[in-house]
């Protein structure tokens, strides 16, 4: 059998792929901007997908550039990503600071290339717009990471939603908490934390809400440093998220109370918990890194050319609820979605 196998490859009558029982697939080449944290993990997870090449690496620190290239063997890196604009490139991936992603992200639309943007996608709602308009007059297929929804706990609570597992949903009780990220400096709590938790209310209860109502503050920071928001949706149902970087020990979970039960998810240890009138159950959780997972779909979607779980769409609304919440926090007053849409928008979402 060996001798056969060696044989039709040396013949080059089958490929290695497909005897390994793989399909020939589209190779895919990518270009990572920012070099930094996140650039790193998007760098390394690139590496281990089938049928990716990853071209270049751009950062505006030329030396952080060089480093990241040399360590996964990326071939070119430059402080301009324009540069990769030009060269045979089909889509890029976005890890710069917050306040950076939009413009980034609207050159690289405007060229027709493919792009996962880390979340948050745009820091105001009309940078949001644009990508979003921008998006639809091209073939450009846009994601946004929100890597939460690609965790196998949240998979799997989505899952047993649909399944009826619970019951109807009737609130939701997210808590993202923990220490100052330093390398965050240019948006405060809301946008980049709470927006994982605003994205998965709406994902989980299929539903944008109709008012939101936050308390919050900074204590130590120049921006908000925490905050608490209460999200209303259709039918009496709710949506309560907590979110600091005040606290000392990380904390991700979520707790999700339908008619006839409880499932509690915790993000960081990817466990999952249904509380019921005859018991409790830990129902085994596949072990997927949600990163991994989350780049892989963007690469199936740009084969294939189906939209991403996360789309632009997405990305806007979640920052339409981001600003909604912030504009309560100041006010202190509850915000109508609709009416602060008919303000705050200029397009149909």
């Amino acid at each position: 059998m060996c001798l056969l196998l060696f044989e039709l490859i040396t013949l080059k009558k089958v490929s290695i792929q497909k005897i390994a029982g793989l399909v020939d697939v589209q190779e895919i080449n990518v270009a990572i901007i920012g070099a930094g944290f996140w650039g790193k993990n998007h760098a390394r997870v690139l590496k281990e997908i089938y049928g990716v090449k990853v071209n270049y690496v751009c950062d505006i620190d030329i030396s952080r550039a060089k480093e990241l290239a040399l360590r996964y063997g990326i071939p070119k890196y430059t402080t301009d990503y324009k540069e990769a604009l030009s060269d045979d490139v089909d889509a890029f991936i976005v890890c710069t600071p917050s306040t950076t992603h939009a413009e980034i992200a609207l050159t690289i639309i405007g060229e027709e290339k493919h792009v996962l943007i880390e979340k948050p996608m745009a820091t105001t709602i009309k940078q949001a717009e644009d990508i979003v308009a921008e998006a639809g007059y091209n073939k450009s297929l846009v994601m946004v990471g929100f890597i939460e929804r690609f965790n196998p706990a949240i998979e799997l609570g989505k899952e047993l939603i649909e399944n009826n597992e619970i019951g109807d949903i009737i609130l939701s009780y997210s808590r993202r908490i923990g220490s100052w990220p330093e390398r965050i400096g240019d948006i405060g709590v809301v946008k980049d934390t709470a927006i994982h938790d605003i994205d998965l209310a709406m994902y989980i209860f299929n539903a944008e809400p109709i008012n939101v109502y936050a308390k919050g503050g900074s204590i130590k920071h120049k921006l908000e440093d925490h905050v608490q928001a209460v999200l209303s949706f259709k039918g009496d149902r709710s949506a309560l998220i907590e979110a600091n970087w005040l606290t000392p020990r990380k904390k991700r979970e979520m707790h999700i109370t339908g008619e006839e039960g409880v499932i509690s998810i915790q993000f960081l240890s990817r466990e999952v918990v249904v509380e019921k009138a005859e018991g409790s159950k830990s129902p085994t959780v596949k072990q997927v890194e949600p990163l991994m997972a989350e780049v892989q779909h963007f690469i199936d979607c740009i084969r294939s050319g189906r939209k991403p779980l996360v789309s632009e769409v997405e990305g806007l609304k979640a920052t339409l609820v981001a600003e909604a919440i912030l504009e309560s926090m100041r006010t202190g007053k509850v915000v109508d979605i609709e009416e602060f849409k008919d303000r705050e928008l200029t397009i149909v979402v």
